[in-house]
């Protein structure tokens, strides 16, 4: 299967992009920016941007199916321009399924995230679960990337599957995200800053089964399924402040005012997809984030290959 990778220079991009090859499939990227992980001729690239109709329609004539990962992922960046946030991720989404229907792709595989659940009255969700209202434009602008899946198979009879991201981490990961400050703070001897007492929960991820997690999805049977991948683990950002504080050396702890539209937290169930598609997270934090720390301090600490991957 000759798969199109959106975002495939970024971050799970990259690692969905080893996957296909590893499964015997054919992948295609996507970016704005060429990959760091991936040189062509080995990997065909098209450069473009999601805003831009004609560009994905160009990249993925002749794909079998999308595997939609590329948006402006860092939630403090949505929160500091939403306008062009909102462009790039729900309309750029909307785009990718325009692009697959104009050119006759068979699946689009939508990244989502558990952000979607934050706004649950429950103490525990599923697929099925009936979302709340958002509270960050994060949130809001992937709700509307679902919805326009659900719709476009509705009217236009182009497939899905959306997969509903824990929170990644591992190799390749964006310095901005939360396991990456702590680990560079913490090798640089900073404190670790934690937003609000640090009892936010968190069902943390690695990007590996998230990649093996995204070639499953391309199933027959995972055709206009909605799945939760993300691990079983549920930690608090304390306790992720103290296990990377026990990995690299003694380091200090640092309290902060709480981030508004900050997700809370929730458990997660994963039955479905490991019913339907036998997927489970294998890499246990503890494991995961050894294999990170490993990568790290084998490679360049301020590296982002890709701002919106």
């Amino acid at each position: 299967m000759k798969v199109l990778v959106t975002g495939g220079a970024g971050f799970i991009g990259s690692h969905v992009v080893d996957a296909l090859i590893d499964d015997g499939h054919e992948a295609r990227i996507f970016d704005i920016i060429a990959s760091q992980w991936h040189d062509e001729p080995d990997v065909e690239t098209f450069i473009g941007d999601l805003t831009d109709l004609a560009a994905l329609r160009h990249a993925v004539r002749g794909c079998d199916a999308i595997a939609h990962l590329g948006a402006i992922a860092d939630v403090n960046h949505v929160a500091a321009d939403p306008g062009y946030s909102e462009r790039v991720n729900s309309g750029g989404t909307a785009n990718v399924l325009e692009a697959a229907r104009a050119e006759g792709i068979g699946r689009v595989v939508y990244a989502s995230t558990i952000w979607v659940y934050d706004g649950c009255d429950a103490a525990s969700v599923d697929e099925d679960s009936l979302l709340g209202l958002p509270r960050h434009p994060y949130t809001a602008h992937k709700i509307a990337g679902e919805m326009y899946c659900t719709s476009y198979a509705e009217l236009y009879d182009v497939d899905y599957t959306i997969l509903r991201f824990g929170i990644p981490y591992g190799p390749r990961a964006r310095p901005a995200a939360v396991i990456p400050q702590f680990f560079k703070n913490a090798l640089a001897g900073r404190p670790l800053t934690i937003a609000g007492g640090g009892k936010q929960s968190r069902r943390f991820t690695y990007v590996g089964d998230i990649a093996r997690g995204v070639v499953a999805a391309l199933a027959p049977e995972a055709r206009n399924r909605v799945y939760n991948l993300s691990s079983n683990e549920t930690v608090t950002i304390r306790e992720l402040a103290t296990t990377v504080s026990a990995i690299v050396g003694d380091t200090d702890i640092l309290h902060t005012a709480g981030r508004a539209g900050d997700f809370r937290g929730v458990e997660i169930s994963n039955e479905r997809i490991a019913r339907e598609l036998g997927w489970t997270a294998s890499t246990s934090l503890a494991e995961g984030l050894s294999l990170y720390f490993d990568w790290l301090t084998a490679a360049p600490i301020d590296q982002d290959p890709d701002p919106v991957g």
